[in-house]
């Protein structure tokens, strides 16, 4: 049981785990989960870490089928400039791996946002922490 799903069952949130074989050469994890799950890629969510004026970290939960707008993300968290953290840097505040961050369960609490569309669906899919 990853930190995420605890963290989930402790809150009492309703959820279901949706789980598929990844495909190891495939790096698009977000685009592979829609994929294998067959579902809509503007209701997966992709968790980003990033890094926010060369010091904090800071994560982003956008839909899959979206890129990150750099400046958006910046505006909304009151600083000048963001860019995408380093794997290595991410993995180690959260405590997942590249392809399974969870916005759930992180090593270390880092300010969140999630993209307004969240709220067009009853559900979302986001990442329990594995790929």
């Amino acid at each position: 049981m990853t930190p995420a799903v605890k963290i989930i069952k402790k809150a009492a949130v309703y959820y279901r785990l949706h789980q598929y074989d990844h495909t190891q050469s495939n790096d698009q994890y977000g685009r592979e989960a829609v994929e294998k799950l067959k579902i809509g890629a503007e209701r997966m969510f992709k968790t980003l870490v990033i890094e926010m004026d060369k010091t904090k970290l800071a994560v982003t939960v956008i839909p899959v089928s979206m890129r990150l707008d750099f400046k958006s993300a910046a505006a909304a968290f009151h600083v000048k400039k963001v860019k995408l953290a380093k794997e290595k840097d991410a993995m180690r505040s959260t405590g997942y791996v590249i392809g399974g961050i969870s916005p759930l369960g992180q090593k270390k609490k880092l300010a969140t946002i999630i993209d307004i569309s969240a709220l067009n669906h009853e559900t979302i899919y986001v990442s329990a922490g594995r790929r």
